[in-house]
């Protein structure tokens, strides 16, 4: 973990309400892995007073690379910083994805992402798909839910690096219609041998519950990123802790990100994007 004065380099728009951030940061960029966090101070006043989660969208040498919505205060404010203004930015925080799991075993990674769940997956699919990108049976596989076609984030991106994507939309303006649940389950009904498969995912919580009963029917292993709010980000104010099998356990320190299996779903949770 690491506290750095990082310079932004970029803030770019990419359509209503999301951005693009990218700043120099090199001690956090050179220890990320895929699924971790970091946790930036917006500006230099109290106001915001907390720092903001953000899962690390993409690691580029010295460089990392965030994707967020403005939607509260915060965000907003993050949204009006300039080229060259600085971020405290601590991190990297949490555990991240084990993607040695899908490498290792020769298993078709099958990435599923629910609205802004696309942040800290691409970065997932560069690595496996530039760091030992011939040890999984098949390029990764991406699967990308929203509720309209306007929200869906990345799809050239991740096409760019050699994934195969495709997109669910709740309103079917565009590809799939309905949820990326039920795309995931279209999707595993096409494989040879679903126990050939491992899933990442992240996104909204009924979306992972999901996810999670479709991968336990299969037998498929499977990791999902936890979305929660988070004061401290580091694990000291018991404020983003999830009930699993072994008792509650902090989304900032042993997560974000857990095996599937771990976590107690809550009944109200099912369903998904």
């Amino acid at each position: 973990m690491h506290l750095e004065k990082a310079t932004l380099l970029y803030n770019k728009p990419l359509g209503k309400n999301y951005f693009r951030l990218a700043c120099n940061a090199a001690k956090i960029a050179n220890d990320a892995v895929p699924g971790q966090f970091v946790s930036v101070k917006i500006n230099n006043t109290h106001e915001p007073f907390l720092r903001r989660p953000f899962g690390i969208h993409k690691v580029d040498g010295c460089r990392i690379e965030i994707l967020y919505e403005a939607v509260g205060e915060g965000t907003r404010l993050l949204s009006k910083n300039k080229q060259g203004s600085f971020l405290d930015i601590l991190g990297p925080l949490g555990n991240g994805y084990d993607y040695r799991y899908a490498l290792i075993r020769h298993k078709t990674p099958v990435l599923v992402a629910g609205g802004m769940g696309v942040a800290p997956l691409f970065f997932l699919a560069e690595k496996l798909v530039r760091s030992l990108g011939r040890k999984v049976r098949h390029s990764p596989r991406v699967l990308l839910g929203a509720k309209s076609k306007n929200q869906i984030l990345c799809e050239k991106e991740f096409k760019k690096i050699g994934c195969s994507v495709t997109i669910a939309t709740d309103n079917g303006s565009a590809g799939f219609k309905g949820k990326v649940t039920d795309l995931l389950k279209q999707t595993l009904s096409t494989l040879d041998c679903p126990l050939s498969t491992a899933l990442y995912a992240c996104g909204p919580r009924p979306m992972l519950a999901e996810v999670s009963r479709i991968s336990r029917k299969h037998g498929i292993f499977t990791q999902v990123s936890l979305e929660e709010h988070m004061a401290c980000g580091i694990g000291a104010c018991l404020g983003c802790v999830v009930k699993t099998k072994d008792g509650y356990k902090r989304v900032c320190k042993e997560g974000p990100v857990f095996n599937s299996e771990e976590i107690v779903w809550e009944k109200h949770t099912k369903g998904g994007r």
